[in-house]
């Protein structure tokens, strides 16, 4: 399927004859590139595809009220972020039997993963990452993974370019700190 531009894939939206074609069309545009993006923040693949399909549910039910304030894509990432963010916060509540922060669970569920391709600096890596707070940890993967632009991120997670920017040079440090030390 040939991508389309946003402008064309809302006008699709609008027309209730080609709604489906524009579903069609914004998963195929989107749907890598929001997949790896939960999957940054909820590590496992199978809980990823379980935000991922959420992360559509919202999208295709708050499309008719979207106001084209911000780009499409901009708005996307911002339902797939809340999206991932809720689905740990459910994990958490759920095993709050566990002696073990969600962060070293997640770090667990990354060295069993199947689906992790990574050699063992890179393992390292994501553990120096999990060990980050929640929002450190996102602006980290958009910034470092995605080079997602401080203005887009701004928009996104809803907070000022400026605490951005040290947010992002903080976790740098946290990371390079753990990776030293260990």
């Amino acid at each position: 399927m040939a991508q389309i531009d946003d402008k064309t894939i809302l006008d699709l939206f609008r027309d209730e004859k080609t709604r489906n074609t524009a579903l069609s069309h914004l998963i195929a545009k989107y749907q890598q590139r929001l997949y790896w993006h939960i999957r940054k923040i909820v590590i496992d693949h199978d809980d990823s595809d379980d935000v991922l399909q959420n992360t559509y549910i919202k999208i295709w039910k708050g499309l008719e009220n979207f106001k084209e304030e911000s780009q499409l894509y901009t708005w996307m990432y911002r339902i797939a972020t809340n999206e991932a963010l809720t689905h740990l916060k459910q994990k958490q509540k759920k095993n709050t039997e566990s002696l073990h922060p969600i962060e070293y669970q997640l770090s667990k569920s990354l060295e069993s993963d199947v689906y992790f391709e990574g050699d063992e600096i890179q393992l390292k890596l994501q553990q120096a990452i999990l060990t980050l707070p929640e929002k450190q940890r996102i602006v980290f993967n958009m910034r470092y993974y995605d080079e997602t632009p401080y203005e887009q991120m701004s928009e996104i997670l809803e907070t000022s370019v400026g605490a951005l920017k040290a947010s992002y040079h903080i976790a740098a440090k946290k990371i390079e700190e753990f990776l030293v030390t260990r």
